[in-house]
């Protein structure tokens, strides 16, 4: 049987990292893959973490399966992280959150879910989109369609056309909106942007599906909820992919979260159930580590405020990177979009073969596409991939 199957092309992120790892120069610079670096190149265990997990290897007293829900105290905290303790829907205890393997695991069990609600559901994306987005929800059947987002010219949102194409989705259909923090572009909408975006879902009779990857590495973790939070207010459903992996450093530890909103607390205990049994047969039972962990700190007032205290200097440092970068690209040309964008990612608007270049003459790695992470450099390494940047597009003009 195995023997009429063909080997598929690597996935370009993980090639990218091998040619990285086989460049033998001292002074390369991976800017493609997407995972937190500090000044010294290394992606650490947080400090809250590592506390945690020294609790929890004091005081943990079984390995027994957690059941398809996960764990209770991490599923509360994280509606609260999310929405905000006080937020109406949990009042009216019309959240439902299970724990997911990942935000991958939250997207692909939202995506089964809503197979279930309705079979033949299109799922609205962005343009661009995260890559791994549209594999995972159409992967479950759901038919896709894309909505313009990133203006090329400007890279920031044009949100003209978005709206315009959204015009055309119809009742029941879903949209797929990135929380904050806009993976690949870094372009996220505005307070007003999200207002409007909420006035047509609620008119046009639309689902939201929220994918909020990077809370906390924007501009803070209530500001970069705050889009969510309003949406959730207004709207009667609303879906909610949520990853600890980036803001607790959790990459390896797959710990996720999905929340259902309902318009009724009934309607809300009805569809998780539909939702636990699609969960029961993919995977059964979600891991436990990376959950505890979280809820230890989330549910530690101290922990708590340590693990805030080092998300918010990542996300200063982030802004700080930014702007550094921006400016000293100034003389190439108008970079200053990398300053206004948030979060770990950003385009940087040049060709494949600039970015060809950049990789083979100057050991500075980034997707075909230039899409970089800020967070891949430091103030050390910084200087040199802008003076290489600032190379390549000069060469062109």
């Amino acid at each position: 049987m195995f023997e009429q199957l063909k080997t598929l092309p690597q996935d370009p992120i993980l090639g990218l990292m091998k040619t990285f790892r086989e460049d033998p120069r001292s002074d390369k610079v991976d800017l493609g893959v997407g995972v937190y670096r500090d000044e010294a190149g290394e992606t650490p265990i947080m400090a809250a973490v590592q506390a945690a997990q020294q609790r929890l290897l004091e005081t943990e007293t079984t390995k027994a399966y957690i059941g398809p829900a996960g764990a209770e105290g991490f599923n509360r905290l994280m509606g609260q992280l999310v929405l905000g303790a006080e937020h109406p829907a949990l009042k009216e205890q019309r959240v439902n959150v299970v724990q997911t393997p990942g935000g991958c695991g939250a997207l692909r069990m939202a995506a089964e879910f809503l197979k279930l609600c309705k079979p033949d559901a299109t799922v609205w994306v962005s343009t661009p989109t995260w890559a791994n987005h549209i594999p995972l929800l159409g992967g479950a059947g759901l038919t896709i369609r894309e909505y313009p987002y990133l203006d090329p010219s400007s890279l920031s949102v044009n949100f003209d056309a978005m709206v315009d194409c959204l015009e055309q989705a119809e009742a029941g259909d879903v949209v797929l909106l990135h929380g904050c923090c806009h993976n690949p572009s870094g372009a996220d909408l505005d307070a007003d942007q999200w207002t409007a975006i909420t006035d047509l879902i609620e008119r046009k009779g639309l689902l939201p599906f929220i994918d909020i990857a990077y809370q906390g590495l924007g501009e803070g973790l209530d500001k970069d909820a705050d889009g969510v939070r309003r949406l959730a207010e207004r709207l009667p459903e609303v879906i909610i992919a949520s990853s600890c992996s980036k803001n607790f450093g959790l990459y390896r530890e797959r710990t996720g979260a999905l929340m259902l909103i309902s318009a009724t607390a009934q309607q809300g205990l009805a569809a998780t159930s539909q939702l636990l049994s699609a969960i029961r047969s993919h995977y059964s039972m979600p891991p436990s580590h990376g959950a505890a962990v979280v809820e230890m700190i989330l549910d530690t007032p101290e922990l708590m405020q340590q693990w805030q205290g080092e998300l918010d200097a990542m996300c200063s440092r982030i802004l700080e990177l930014r702007a550094a970068l921006s400016q000293a690209l100034a003389p190439a040309g108008d970079f200053s979009f990398i300053e206004r964008q948030r979060g770990m990612f950003s385009f940087l608007g040049v060709s494949p073969e600039q970015v060809k270049i950049l990789r083979e003459e100057f050991g500075i790695y980034m997707l075909d596409s230039s899409r970089i992470n800020i967070a891949g450099m430091s103030t050390t390494t910084l200087p040199r991939v802008a003076e290489a940047i600032a190379d390549v597009v000069g060469r062109t003009e």
